[in-house]
């Protein structure tokens, strides 16, 4: 082999060795596959599963006997109830489902004139309420009145949902990761939204009400004497069932 042929060859090597690098360098830049999947999923659980506010329903139903034209005493006390946290909570008109063409249509009638006359009662204007009518598909069912509003809602989920398996799997490469798994917190973010009593409170807090004059009042005079501002209640020891601890 010549001189020539040799430092042929040798440029040949360099020119497949600086491609090669290339390559490797390039495909290290590769982001396509379960890469870029794995390195979304958050690790943090509020934000894998966030608690959203929107608006929901609340309702109660009123069963109406054919015979039978007002409400008993606890549907009473039910569509009082209802009027009480519309008040508070309630973002749009109160709706009123009342059956038609029903075997109890007649008392079904008189019961919406007793439910608005009641909501009226307890403060609902008259502009807010809303009557609809609705037939049953089933005859067998017995017909109800369905009194709903809407109102913010808190929601989070779908729980149960599970794209990869928990043990070790060629199908989950992150297995080893020691991650969370991506159902991890979802029950915990869906009863904290169940439970909360305004969604609000998931957004800002509220703002600050007036403090208790008087009281804040006595407390400025016993600490101005030297006395001891702490709150005693005479029936608080009616419930001990012992004197241990003193």
């Amino acid at each position: 082999m010549t001189r020539k042929t040799r430092a042929g060859h040798a440029r040949m090597l360099s020119l497949s060795g600086a491609l090669l690098a290339t390559a490797i360098a390039l495909g290290g830049c590769n982001l396509t596959g379960d890469n870029i999947t794995t390195g979304t999923v958050p690790d943090d659980y509020r934000q894998r599963h966030p608690i959203a506010v929107t608006e929901g329903e609340q309702s109660i139903v009123v069963f109406v006997g054919r015979a039978r034209g007002n409400l008993t005493e606890t549907q009473r006390d039910d569509v009082m109830g209802l009027a009480r946290t519309w008040r508070h909570e309630g973002t749009g008109a109160i709706a009123i489902d009342v059956p038609a063409g029903t075997s109890n249509a007649r008392s079904a009638q008189a019961v919406y004139q007793e439910i608005r006359g009641m909501l009226a009662s307890m403060g609902v204007p008259a502009h807010a309420i809303t009557r609809r009518s609705y037939r049953v598909d089933d005859p067998r069912a017995l017909p109800t009145i369905r009194i709903s509003y809407p109102k913010m809602a808190a929601v989070a989920g779908p729980c149960g949902v599970w794209p990869a398996d928990l043990g070790p799997s060629i199908y989950n490469p992150s297995y080893n990761e020691n991650k969370q798994w991506d159902n991890f917190g979802c029950a915990t973010q869906s009863n904290l939204a169940a439970m909360v009593a305004n969604p609000s409170d998931l957004v800002q807090p509220r703002t600050e009400t007036a403090a208790y004059t008087p009281r804040r009042s006595v407390a400025f005079q016993k600490y101005g004497k030297g006395e001891s501002t702490a709150t005693t209640y005479p029936e608080a020891d009616r419930a001990k069932l012992s004197d241990a601890g003193k």
